[in-house]
């Protein structure tokens, strides 16, 4: 039978019994160890496992990440946390260079099965440098996989994946999420990494989201139901290994398409993933003009957050932003429901 937990709680259980099921798997960060985690997302394991798998580290990411690298190419399956995202690089050469490119740069004798757990996101009032969702700057970096759960059972799912697997994984979890209830079944359950879900059957238009925008994106289309807008949603569970043909099939569907992502528009996922469904259409129906009708992208202003609540939470995507069903109707950057920062985003 299906439990109801938070998504914290899925995490939580996904290392347990993931280092229950292999001795070699170990967590290693700031605070994970008696603190628990700067979220309380470990809290437990130091008593359950102990000091030697379970590693309160320095101050540093570059040696957490690097670390980790080390133990996971001598035999060992490390689960490494930054205690934000936004901190990933700090540690840049061994997330993009050492986390990703060993495996290739030394020809293969070694694999690097590691995770690196990554909490991202605004939460209000955290400022600039704790607050963002870095995940789209891991794609030009090959080697690495880009995860990122939307619920309780996908966050379990797809972690114990991760750790399985023997590709370096970048495990986003956005902090607005670790509260979220949601049903986890029972058992040794694994989500495939890559694999995107349809969280929501429609025709009018296709949503492409993931992490906490998954659940804005709902929202937004039970909203839209009312007006008469079918709203189809796709999770695609991350950036990397990317289910580019479930989002063709869903858009081929409903013939549009609205990215959205919590990040800014130039340089995001978005971006990418509309160019995918742009190039992937236009190859294949003869029909479809350039640039594809009705395809836009909702993302966050383009200016730091100062760390005001109000300024923090205004400059998001949110679901109560109104959907037309004619695309011509629907903003080129979805910001708030203020007119005024969307002139100034769709401006700068």
């Amino acid at each position: 039978m299906p439990r109801t937990i938070s998504y914290a709680q899925a995490i939580n259980e996904a290392l347990a019994e993931e280092m229950e099921r292999e001795e070699s798997v170990i967590l290693m960060g700031e605070d994970v160890g008696p603190m628990g985690g700067v979220f309380g997302v470990t809290a437990g394991l130091f008593d359950r496992f102990g000091p030697n798998r379970v590693l309160d580290t320095p101050v540093s990411e570059m040696f957490i990440v690097g670390g980790a690298v080390g133990a996971a190419i001598t035999g060992m399956r490390p689960v490494a946390e930054l205690q934000f995202a936004d901190f990933i690089y700090n540690a840049a050469d061994e997330t993009f260079h050492k986390m990703a490119k060993w495996r290739y740069m030394h020809g293969g004798q070694f694999t690097v099965p590691m995770v690196l757990r990554l909490p991202e996101g605004a939460t209000g009032g955290s400022g600039a440098e704790h607050s963002q969702c870095p995940e789209a700057s891991l794609l030009p970096h090959a080697g690495v996989y880009v995860v990122v759960a939307s619920t309780p059972a996908d966050a379990k799912g797809l972690l114990k994946a991760a750790i399985r697997d023997d590709n370096p994984v970048c495990f986003f979890e956005h902090k607005m999420l670790y509260a979220t209830m949601g049903e986890v079944p029972d058992g040794d359950v694994t989500v495939p990494i890559g694999v995107a879900d349809v969280k929501r059957t429609g025709t009018d238009v296709t949503i492409v989201a993931w992490g906490r925008m998954v659940g804005q994106a709902l929202q937004a289309a039970e909203k839209a139901e009312a007006d008469g807008v079918s709203v189809e949603v796709v999770d695609t569970r991350g950036l990397r290994p990317l289910d580019r043909d479930a989002i063709l099939t869903s858009v081929t569907k409903t013939g549009r398409l609205i990215v959205t992502h919590e990040a800014p528009k130039s340089g995001g996922g978005g971006g990418e993933i509309a160019a995918i469904v742009a190039a992937g259409l236009r190859v294949g129906h003869s029909y479809a003009p350039e640039p594809f009708p009705g395809t836009v992208r909702a993302a966050q202003c383009r200016r730091p957050r100062r760390g005001r609540r109000g300024i923090d939470l205004l400059s998001l995507p949110h679901w109560s932003t109104r959907l037309h069903p004619h695309p011509e109707r629907t903003r080129s950057c979805i910001c708030s429901t203020s007119p005024d920062l969307a002139r100034q985003c769709s401006s700068g």
